[in-house]
């Protein structure tokens, strides 16, 4: 996956123009920033966003170049649906509720990926290559360059690196499950640096609820001790709020609180 990620970088600039939009609401789209329309410092990255599910829908549309693209791309989508899933499973059996309680709350889920691409920066300490965010989302799978860090989350008030381990994921709550189970889970701050020496690869795919589904505390979290810190709500309403802001905002999810 990361190869053909490099393979796809290292085309010529004008064949990847084709594919660049500013549009969020595009399906595949090549780009620079998170709301390109909005921000006035952009982030140095580039990042192809792909829609994954169902793959048979999306992939004729996803690059062709390098040729092994189409195929890689959706073996690993279908790999890391599947690993998605069965951690649903364990977060959903942790919380004490039903092995496949998230799975069928948030519905036939879609599936999205970012293929982030950090260029060396001449002057690293100017920007980000993403700015301090929560996904919005439910579950971030992330394939981190092997051989470059730059990943850091947010603990205790202090930012900490999380340097690359050979054949190991990075796995990211996203504020869905924060709501789900009450504010037991928490969505994780996490951003991304950049550096002078080595450009540097991501690959983060996004497990997302159903538009229409409706989202907030699972009944059997909430108590006389523990009420609904969430109002109930649709992803789709959810989603457009995050959409509206600059990413480095307060918490989305504090617009819901009850």
């Amino acid at each position: 996956m990361l190869a053909v990620a490099y393979e796809f970088f290292r085309l010529p600039a004008e064949e990847k123009a084709k594919l660049y939009s500013d549009d969020p609401g595009k399906k595949m789209r090549l780009s620079t920033s998170f709301n390109v329309r909005k921000e006035t410092v952009h982030n140095w990255r580039d990042y192809l966003r792909l829609h994954c599910h169902p793959l048979e829908q999306y992939v004729p549309d996803w690059p062709d170049n390098p040729p092994s693209f189409r195929e890689t791309v959706s073996a690993y989508c279908r790999e890391v649906r599947a690993l998605g899933f069965r951690l649903y499973g364990a977060i959903s059996e942790g919380l004490d509720l039903d092995g496949v309680y998230i799975k069928e709350t948030l519905g036939e889920q879609e599936q999205h990926m970012a293929v982030n691409f950090y260029p060396r920066c001449p002057a690293p300490e100017l920007t980000y290559g993403l700015p301090a965010h929560t996904d919005p989302n439910a579950l971030t799978i992330l394939l981190m360059d092997q051989q470059v860090a730059g990943l850091q989350v947010l603990k205790d008030g202090r930012w900490i690196a999380v340097n690359p381990r050979p054949g190991a994921l990075v796995v990211n709550l996203g504020d869905q499950l924060q709501a789900l189970s009450n504010g037991r889970y928490k969505s994780v701050w996490h951003r991304a640096v950049v550096n002078s020496d080595r450009p540097r690869m991501s690959v983060a795919s996004f497990l997302c609820p159903c538009n229409d589904v409706r989202i907030g505390p699972a009944a059997k979290l909430v108590t006389g001790d523990t009420p609904a810190v969430y109002r109930d709500y649709t992803y789709a309403e959810y989603y457009a709020k995050f959409w509206s802001r600059n990413l480095d905002q307060e918490h989305c999810l504090e617009l819901f609180r009850t």
